[in-house]
C-alpha cells in the first residue's frame, strides 16, 4: 500500500474509499490469462494496484506488473475502465475500497515471472476453463478477447 493511502487509512481507518488503479491482461503464446494468487488469502486476481500520486495509469500498469510478476510488460491498448459497487472490495484487514480500474491489455518484453512483491504468493497461466474465482469481477469477454 502506497504512503499516501496508509495516511489516509490513518484519517478514515476502514471506511469505504475510492481509490484509482490499474490491471493487466496478459496472456502466454497459448493464450492462456496470467494470474497472480494473492499471498494474504484473497484469491486470485489479474496483476493490478492502485495508481501513486503523480503517476500516469500507463506508467502504473508498468510497475505493478514488474512488481508483483517480475515480468517486464508494454501496455498495447486500454480495454475498458471498470467501477462502481461491483468494484467494492473488503480486505482481510477490514479496509473498503471502491476500485476505478483501467484495465490494460499488456504484450511481455522480458523477464521470467520472479517477482519482489510480498502480496504474491504464486503466478500461473490458465484457459478460459480453468480459471478460478476472481475477487473482482471482470467480464471474461474482455479477458480473452
Amino acid at each position: 500500500m502506497t504512503s499516501y493511502v496508509m495516511e489516509l487509512r490513518g484519517l478514515i481507518g476502514n471506511r469505504l474509499l475510492l481509490l484509482p488503479g490499474v490491471a493487466a491482461i496478459i496472456h502466454d503464446q497459448a493464450g492462456n490469462l496470467l494470474l497472480q494468487e494473492k499471498a494474504s488469502g484473497e484469491g486470485w486476481s489479474l496483476p493490478a494496484g492502485a495508481i501513486e500520486l503523480g503517476e500516469t495509469p500507463q506508467k502504473a500498469i508498468i510497475r505493478e506488473v514488474m512488481e508483483e510478476t517480475g515480468l517486464v510488460v508494454t501496455s498495447t491498448r486500454i480495454v475498458d475502465v471498470y467501477g462502481g459497487s461491483e468494484f467494492r472490495y473488503t480486505y482481510p484487514n477490514g479496509h473498503q475500497v471502491e476500485y476505478v480500474v483501467t484495465l490494460f491489455k499488456c504484450q511481455v518484453l522480458e523477464g521470467e515471472g520472479t517477482w519482489t512483491d510480498a502480496e504474491t504468493k504464486s503466478l500461473g497461466y490458465f484457459a478460459l476453463d480453468d480459471m478460478p474465482p476472481l475477487a473482482l469481477p471482470y467480464p471474461v469477454s474482455a479477458l480473452f478477447s
